[in-house]
Formats: structure tokens, C-alpha cells, sequence
């Protein structure tokens, strides 16, 4: 195989035209409302109730944002709406499924197309095990309050049971190797498998409805929160200076991530050219004013150096 090769392009016309008459095609059923909804679905997710303490107390190695978070977020949302309008760009003009390995394989060649869709495999998969894990142990913490745990065996890792004794020796057996499994974590994963099996339109609407109840609840918390804000916490302002709202900003850059997934969904959009591009920016500057009222008023109520215990 000769260097040409290796970097060989596909054109627009012949990704396109491959995309409408080939044998697989995606159906159609998306519009920009759905996509935004996948957009802010993608984007809200642990970052805003995990980051924003982190971000804004500090530590010894970086200096706080304090309540200047607000502007942090504003620094990030700044920073990400360029790669934003990117995606934006490259959706409209190429609007099939794909996403960046589509548009790699379109403008720098097959090489740098093959990396990056490996690259987007990997980040989705590891992606994917971090929430499902995460939504596991949040699970089980609610059956514990209602009196039924989930035996430890059947919510852990191999690796976790191997050096935890009494989650080893609690476990079934087979030839002398502990049977453990985060069951959880894989139904949670079946489930949303089995939904996304199902069609596009039905899972858009179970997105839309989980995403409403995120937001619904976002909401709620900044409504009877604003009431409790102390005005005194907000004093001084920029606690750590510019390097502090600097240091936010790189903590609280991952709770943006995801807005790309709605270029995923290009060939799955009546009209691609106008409603991605409405999804992509839509989501990320309703995710940002989601952002800045709940970093506000969790400041506003709490004083920034207790946000980091």
C-alpha cells in the first residue's frame, strides 16, 4: 500500500451520495428539537454536581475560582462554541452519520479517519462504563435506604473483589475464582441498548423525557435555592484572581463535553442543514445558562470554602 494511499480522501458528493442510496440507510425522524434535547443530554451530566465545588474551594495546587465560577463557565462556553460551530459546519455540509471520522475521512484522508474513529470508539465505550458504574452505585444506594441492598459481589469489579476478602469470600465460586459481576451496570446498559434498538423516534422521546426531568430538577433547585443566597458569599468575587477563574475553567471544561454527539445523528435529521447545527448551538447555550444558575446559586448559598470538604 503506497503513502497515497494511506491518505486518500472520499468526497462530499461520495459520502453523500453513498449515504442516500446505499442499502443501510438511516431513517429520518429527527428534528432541531430532538436535537438539542440529545445535545443537552449529552452535555449535562456529572460535571455540573460534581465540578463546580471542586472548582471553585480549590486546593493547594491550584488556586480557586470562588464565586467568579460564573465566569469560568462563561470562559468555557466561549472556548467550546468555536469547535462548536465547527461541527456545526462540517454537519451541514456533510450531513450523514459519522461525525468527525466523516469528516476526517473527507478533508485529510483514510489514515487520520481509521485513528480518529478508533479514537471515537474508545471514548464512547470507556464513556459509557464510567456512567454505567456510576448510575449502578447510585442504584444500589437507593435500595439500600429502602432496606434491600444489592450483595457486593453482584455490584463490583473482579479486580475490586479480588482484594477486598469479604467481598471475595461472600461470592459464589467457580474452580476457585470469586463470580462477580456489576449487575447494575449491565442491565442499565442492555436497557438503553435495547431502547436505541427499538428506532431513533422512540429513543428521542425517552431522551426528551429523561432530559425534561434533568432539567426539571436543575430548575427546581435554582427556584427555591435563589431564595436562600446570601449576598455575603459572593464577597470577594474573584477569590484567586484570573489565575483562579483560569484553574475553573480547565476543571469544569469536561462538563461540556458532548455536544458533539449530535453531528452522530446527521443522517438520522429531516433536515440536516438546518436543524444540527440548531441542536449543537442550541444545546450548548442552554447548557451554559443552566450552568451559571446553578454554580450562582450554589455559591450564593454556601460559601465557596466549604464547597472542596
Amino acid at each position: 500500500m503506497t503513502l497515497g494511499a494511506l491518505f486518500r480522501t472520499k468526497g462530499v458528493d461520495s459520502l453523500t451520495s453513498e449515504a442516500e442510496h446505499g442499502a443501510q440507510g438511516l431513517k429520518r425522524a429527527l428534528g432541531g428539537f430532538d436535537l438539542t434535547m440529545l445535545g443537552i443530554g449529552a452535555v449535562i451530566g456529572t460535571g455540573i454536581f460534581a465540578a463546580i465545588g471542586t472548582a471553585a474551594a480549590g486546593n493547594a495546587d491550584r488556586p480557586a475560582a470562588g464565586p467568579a465560577i460564573i465566569l469560568s463557565f462563561i470562559l468555557t462556553a466561549v472556548a467550546c462554541i468555536f469547535s462548536a460551530l465547527c461541527y456545526a459546519e462540517f454537519a451541514a455540509m456533510i450531513p450523514i452519520a459519522g461525525s468527525a471520522y466523516t469528516y476526517a475521512y473527507a478533508t485529510l484522508g483514510e489514515m487520520v479517519a481509521w485513528i480518529i474513529g478508533w479514537d471515537l470508539i474508545i471514548e464512547y465505550a470507556v464513556g459509557n462504563i464510567a456512567v454505567a458504574i456510576s448510575w449502578s452505585g447510585y442504584f444500589n444506594n437507593i435500595l439500600t435506604y429502602l432496606g434491600h441492598p444489592i450483595p457486593a459481589w453482584l455490584r463490583t469489579d473482579l479486580r475490586t473483589a479480588l482484594h477486598t476478602p469479604e467481598i471475595r469470600d461472600a461470592a459464589p465460586h467457580l474452580f476457585g475464582m470469586p463470580l462477580v459481576a456489576n449487575l447494575p451496570a449491565v442491565v442499565i446498559v442492555a436497557l438503553v441498548t435495547w431502547i436505541l434498538v427499538i428506532g431513533v423516534k422512540e429513543s428521542a422521546v425517552v431522551n426528551n423525557v429523561m432530559v425534561g426531568i434533568k432539567l426539571l430538577i436543575l430548575g427546581l433547585f435554582v427556584w427555591v435555592g435563589f431564595s436562600h443566597i446570601h449576598p455575603a458569599n459572593f464577597h470577594p468575587f474573584l477569590a484567586g484572581g484570573w489565575a483562579g477563574v483560569q484553574a475553573g475553567a480547565a476543571i469544569i471544561f469536561f462538563s461540556f463535553i458532548g455536544f458533539d454527539a449530535v453531528s452522530t445523528a446527521a443522517e438520522e435529521t429531516r433536515n440536516p442543514k438546518r436543524d444540527i447545527p440548531i441542536g449543537i448551538i442550541g444545546s450548548l447555550l442552554i447548557c451554559t445558562l443552566v450552568y451559571v444558575a446553578v454554580a450562582a446559586v450554589l455559591v450564593g448559598i454556601i460559601p465557596y470554602t466549604q464547597l472542596g470538604i
